[in-house]
């Protein structure tokens, strides 16, 4: 893309990125590629379930993103477009294919396993002032450590992590904290109620937090000994 962005709104922005699309220009394709590929591939595994079909599903979009881009009328984010775009294609695939059920199937009403994973050593005990509450405690998404780390130090080591979450955790995780869509964006892309995402975003920020806790603590006591 031609120009510079800087002290650009993050409107104006995207308007000049997708007249360079429209432009044809490659670089402003290929911007677009590396920020979001990845993440089109890890979603579409919600409805294929195989790394093969899911690179073909994102390989599809980047079709239909080219050849929609000249219609596209900016009713939603160029993001939110690209990947609602993603979301139809592998549900489609995924429904051919035999190999999806609906995102919607995932139940939220049971245990999932967190009694197991969430151990009583994770929370302050009886009598004390914090009962109840985690020892190393989580500050709110859009501060919190694993949101820093993900920007600044460690963002692979998260993604991994996030790759290790069962697929409806994974999804919802990604649509909200990674990529920032909205609640209502996320239930649309993946057909389920306000009420079951809260639930899968709430478990699947709980697992996150206990796989990072030993990484979050040992960077709290590197930062003790350079303090």
């Amino acid at each position: 893309m031609t120009g510079s962005t800087s002290g650009m709104l993050p409107s104006d922005v995207e308007s000049a990125q997708i007249a360079a699309l429209r432009r044809g220009e490659e670089d402003a394709f290929e911007t677009l590629i590396l920020r979001h590929h990845t993440s089109l591939v890890r979603l579409a595994r919600v409805w294929v379930r195989d790394a093969p079909a899911a690179e073909e599903v994102a390989q599809e979009t980047w079709m239909a993103v080219i050849q929609g881009i000249h219609t596209f009328e900016g009713r939603a984010s160029l993001q939110s477009w690209i990947f609602g775009i993603l979301a139809n294609k592998a549900k489609r695939s995924g429904a051919r294919e035999g190999r999806s059920q609906p995102f919607a199937a995932y139940r939220t009403d049971i245990d999932w396993g967190e009694s197991r994973e969430i151990g009583p050593e994770h929370f302050y005990p009886p009598g004390h002032e914090g009962s109840g509450h985690w020892t190393y405690p989580l500050a709110d998404v859009e501060s919190s450590p694993e949101r820093h780390l993900l920007a600044e130090e460690a963002g692979g080591l998260i993604l991994r992590e996030i790759d290790a979450l069962p697929v409806h955790y994974r999804s919802v995780l990604l649509l909200r904290d990674v990529h920032g869509f909205s609640s209502d964006e996320a239930c649309a892309m993946l057909g389920i109620s306000a009420s079951n995402q809260r639930v899968l975003l709430h478990r699947a920020r709980t697992r996150l937090r206990i796989s990072l806790e030993p990484y979050l603590r040992e960077g709290d006591t590197r930062v003790e000994q350079h303090g």
